[in-house]
C-alpha cells in the first residue's frame, strides 16, 4: 500500500509532527509509547525523537542517529515464574467457550480473519504496516521504524500472555562469523559451496515457545538378557555359540522434567530448531516489550495442549531410556511402562533465534542460529561425488580387510 506523505528514510524522526510521549501504559508496563489508538506501540528515542532499538552487544535500547541508550525497564514484581498447566488448560477452555456463546458464526469468522492480518498507520511516514499470521513485532516496509502490535503478547482475549524470555546475545556479526565456519566443516559439501560460503540477510526473530515441567512416577516391568557363550558338537563339529539368558525384571522410579521445551510456531523445519538446544534458560528474563524493538517477533499458533503432547512424547522417550538403563544386561526388552504425571506447570517464553534464507545451484537452503548460544543448524547441499569416492574407499577397505583375515 502506498505510503502518504512519506518522509526520506534517512532522516531522523524528530522531523516529524511534535507529540507528546504520554506515560507507559499501565496495561504494557513498559517503555515507548502506544500509537494507532493503543494497537501499536513505539520507541522514540527522548534526546531527538528518532526511533531506538534493542542493541544486542549493550543490551540496552539504542537510539540508531544520536547513540542515546536508555536501560530496559523492569521492576521488583517482574517475574518468569511456571504456571499450574491444568488450570491454565480449564480457564482457555472456559474463555473460549463463553467466547463462541456470546458471537455469532458471521462475526467468529471475521475475528478470525482479524486475527491473520491486521494494519497498523506508521506515525513517521503515514504508510500502513501489515502484520500477517502470527507476526507481532517488524519494521515498516517504507521508512524502517520498528513497531509493535500492543497487545499480542499480554492481554490478547483467550491467549496466554509471555511470561519471560532470553534476549538476543549473539550480535549479527557473530553469527555471521558462526555460519562461516559451520560451512567449512561440511566436508561433503560441493567445493565451490566451501569456497564461496553463504551469503543472504539475516533476520533475528523471537520464536515463541512453551516449557513444560512435570514430576513423574514410573512402574515398569521387562526382561533382562544376559548373553554367554556354550560348546557344543564334537570334533570337527565342536563350536561356540552365543545365547542369551532372559529373566523377568521390575521396578518404579520417579524422575522429575524440568523445562522441556516445545516450539509454538508452525511453519518451521522443527528437526533442526529442535537442535539448537539446549537453551540457557537460567537467562530468562521477565517479558518486556522493549527486548523486541528493532526485532522481528512471532505469537504462538500451537496450543498449550498441543504444545504438550510434543513434550509428552520426549518426556516417554527419556523414560523409556531410563527403563533400560535399569533393566540392565546386555539385552532389553520391555514388556510395559505405566508412567504418571504430576505438577504439570509450563511457561510461556520467546527466545532468539537468527533465520537466513540462502541459495545454492538454484535451490533454497534455510540456516537456523541459536542467538543465545551460537548453535548452527540447517540445510546443505551435498556432493555427490565425495559421498560416492569416500563410499569406494570403504568397500575397497573392507575387501582388502576380508583378504588380509583370510590369509592369516
Amino acid at each position: 500500500m502506498s505510503a502518504a506523505g512519506s518522509l526520506p528514510p534517512d532522516l531522523p524522526t524528530s522531523h516529524r509532527e511534535s507529540e507528546a510521549s504520554p506515560a507507559p501504559s499501565p496495561e504494557s508496563n513498559t517503555a515507548g509509547r502506544t500509537i494507532n489508538n493503543d494497537r501499536g506501540r513505539i520507541f522514540p528515542c527522548e534526546n531527538c525523537g528518532a526511533d531506538m532499538e534493542f542493541h544486542i552487544g549493550q543490551q540496552t535500547l539504542v537510539c540508531r542517529f544520536c547513540q542515546h541508550s536508555v536501560d530496559i525497564q523492569t521492576t521488583s514484581d517482574d517475574s518468569a515464574t511456571e504456571k499450574d498447566y491444568a488450570e491454565a488448560l480449564k480457564r482457555i477452555r472456559q474463555q473460549r467457550q463463553a467466547a463462541q456463546t456470546e458471537q455469532h458464526s458471521a462475526d467468529d469468522n471475521w475475528t478470525k480473519a482479524e486475527k491473520h492480518h491486521q494494519e497498523l498507520r506508521c506515525e513517521s511516514c503515514g504508510g500502513n504496516v501489515e502484520f500477517y499470521g502470527t507476526l507481532t513485532s517488524t519494521h515498516c516496509p517504507y521508512c524502517g521504524v520498528p513497531i509493535q502490535l500492543e497487545k499480542a503478547h499480554r492481554n490478547e482475549p483467550n491467549r496466554i500472555p509471555v511470561d519471560g524470555l532470553i534476549p538476543f546475545r549473539v550480535e549479527k556479526n557473530t553469527a555471521q562469523n558462526q555460519l562461516a565456519a559451520w560451512v567449512r566443516s561440511r566436508w561433503f559439501a560441493p567445493n565451490s559451496f566451501l569456497k564461496d560460503g553463504v551469503s543472504g540477510r539475516f533476520n533475528g526473530v523471537y520464536l515463541a515457545y512453551f516449557t513444560y515441567d512435570s514430576l513423574t512416577w514410573t512402574a515398569w516391568s521387562g526382561q533382562r538378557g544376559d548373553v554367554y557363550t556354550v560348546s557344543v558338537g564334537t570334533g570337527n563339529n565342536r563350536r561356540t555359540e552365543t545365547r542369551v539368558r532372559w529373566s523377568s525384571v521390575s521396578g518404579e522410579f520417579q524422575r522429575f522434567f524440568d523445562n522441556i521445551p516445545v516450539l509454538a510456531n508452525s511453519g518451521m523445519n522443527r528437526e533442526f530448531i529442535q537442535a539448537l538446544e539446549p537453551w540457557p534458560l537460567h537467562q530468562v528474563v521477565p517479558f518486556q516489550q522493549q527486548y523486541l524493538a528493532g526485532l522481528l517477533a512471532r505469537t504462538y499458533d500451537i496450543e498449550l495442549d498441543a504444545g504438550f503432547r510434543e513434550a509428552r512424547a520426549r518426556m516417554d522417550a527419556m523414560i523409556a531410556e531410563d527403563v533400560r538403563g535399569r533393566i540392565g544386561g546386555d539385552r532389553q526388552s520391555i514388556s510395559s511402562i505405566q508412567t504418571q504425571l504430576n505438577a504439570v506447570t509450563f511457561r510461556h517464553l520467546l527466545l532468539p533465534v537468527w533465520l537466513m534464507a540462502y541459495r545454492f545451484h538454484g535451490k533454497t537452503y534455510q540456516i537456523f542460529i541459536n542467538a543465545a548460544t551460537g548453535e548452527v543448524q540447517g540445510q546443505r547441499p551435498y556432493s555427490v561425488w565425495k559421498i560416492t569416492f569416500t563410499s569406494l574407499l570403504a568397500l575397497i577397505a573392507t575387501a582388502f580387510l576380508i583378504y588380509w583375515i583370510m590369509q592369516a
